[in-house]
């Protein structure tokens, strides 16, 4: 049930966006054919069809074996209870801050188990302990078809997406050339540190939540020292060691991560490689699974780029940047923060588009990057979410929400600025 509904939110919200490019391509084309004689435009978006549909299969089978990986590590990270343990950490700073939500009410154990999920990187497991606690929270709401405070906290918070380990992003870099794909870690940790700081600031805002309550005080000071150590610790590093440092963590963290995954599983008793290999069959299948997704973005946008019409969006956005006398470098990243918002796979086919286009190490493409890994994708979460409830009055999740997004982007730029712009 939730898979179809799912599939028919995103469908619905796609069909628009993706018809959209191909007529204003065409449009834009008949129009330097007709008024500017250009013959060959059509040719050149013929020959995009075909080049984006072979990098479509050129990125999808590239992923396999990365996914595969990926996929049998966090299956042993499961089985030996790593998201249980994370979920424990979370459950009395959500419990103070959704006080209608009675102690110990198996929504609380949900939603903390899709918290954690996310933050570990469990797409998977996270959407449908997510749409569970959905439902459970519903049992509590007196008014059906209106979100109640703890429903709208917890989607801002899904929707803001806070992720330690943005392992996709790597992924989608390393495949496509760059030099260091983990570079970007510790601006992507940023980034969506401030997506998430904000959601739940202007969630607390509107629903008058007690901030200062101790345990909420505690969690909130433990990541703002965390944040805010990080900040000065590359603060106080050269310009040129800067870059160099966070690739160095994010590395690090990785080596980390898959060993305290492995020793996790050891100690639990875990049988670590059948596990591993449980979960690394899904990679193949899941890779697979994305590929029509990509044709499908990736021909569009290839479309509308040769046609001239994406060229022409964005220079007019730059031309308004520069006329504010600002920087206008990083206008390419642009179309993923506009697209993110409505469609993880079109976002995803214009980090690649801009990757691509650009170079996986140019400074648009990492700041594409970086924005890509801060927020998730609002509307869809929002719909598919709210829809599993029949929820029709969602009161201040969407503000709130698209605020999030707001500060992740912005936060991505400035971020991308500090670390990798010369």
């Amino acid at each position: 049930m939730f898979d179809k509904l799912s599939l028919d939110v995103k469908h619905s919200m796609l069909n628009s966006l993706w018809l959209s490019f191909f007529l204003v391509a065409f449009v834009y084309a008949c129009v330097q054919w007709l008024f500017g004689g250009n013959l060959e435009i059509f040719s050149l978006m013929v020959k995009a069809i075909f080049d984006s549909s072979k990098l479509s299969l050129e990125v999808a089978l590239g992923l396999v074996g990365i996914l595969c990986f990926w996929l049998g590590m966090m299956k042993i990270a499961e089985k030996a209870g790593l998201v249980d343990a994370l979920a424990r950490l979370l459950s009395p700073l959500l419990t103070k801050l959704m006080p209608e939500i009675p102690k110990n009410h198996p929504a609380l154990g949900s939603m903390t188990m899709n918290i954690a999920a996310n933050v570990l990187g469990l797409d998977n497991a996270a959407t449908p302990m997510g749409l569970k606690a959905m439902q459970q929270m519903q049992e509590l709401n007196p008014n059906k078809d209106i979100a109640s405070n703890a429903q709208i906290l917890f989607l801002v918070l899904n929707a803001s997406s806070l992720t330690l380990l943005p392992v996709t992003i790597f992924m989608y870099r390393a495949q496509l050339g760059a030099s260091d794909p983990t570079a970007v870690f510790i601006p992507i940790l940023l980034a969506t540190s401030a997506s998430t700081l904000v959601g739940l600031l202007s969630v607390a805002w509107m629903q008058k939540i007690n901030l200062l309550d101790k345990t909420i005080l505690l969690h909130l000071l433990g990541v703002a020292a965390f944040i805010g150590t990080l900040i000065w610790f590359f603060s106080a590093l050269p310009k040129e060691l800067q870059s160099s440092y966070s690739s160095f963590l994010g590395n690090f963290t990785m080596t980390g991560v898959v060993v305290w995954f492995l020793l996790a599983g050891f100690i639990k008793k875990v049988p670590v490689y059948e596990t591993f290999i449980e979960g690394a069959k899904e990679g193949f299948e899941i890779a697979i699974r994305i590929l029509p997704y990509l044709v499908a973005m990736l021909v569009a946008v290839g479309v509308l780029r040769a046609s001239g019409a994406f060229e022409l969006a964005l220079d007019g956005i730059k031309w308004c940047v520069l006329a504010l006398g600002m920087n206008a470098d990083f206008v390419p990243a642009l179309p993923t923060a506009l697209m993110k918002p409505f469609s993880g796979s079109g976002a995803r086919a214009m980090m690649i588009d801009t990757m691509k286009t650009y170079g996986a190490d140019s400074f648009p493409a990492t700041v594409s990057a970086i924005i890509q890994g801060s927020t998730e994708t609002t509307f869809y979460v929002l719909s598919v979410y709210f829809g599993a409830v029949n929820i029709s009055r969602v009161r201040h999740a969407i503000g709130c929400s698209l605020l999030a997004d707001l500060a992740g982007v912005i936060a991505a730029i400035a971020v991308g600025y500090w670390f990798l712009h010369d």
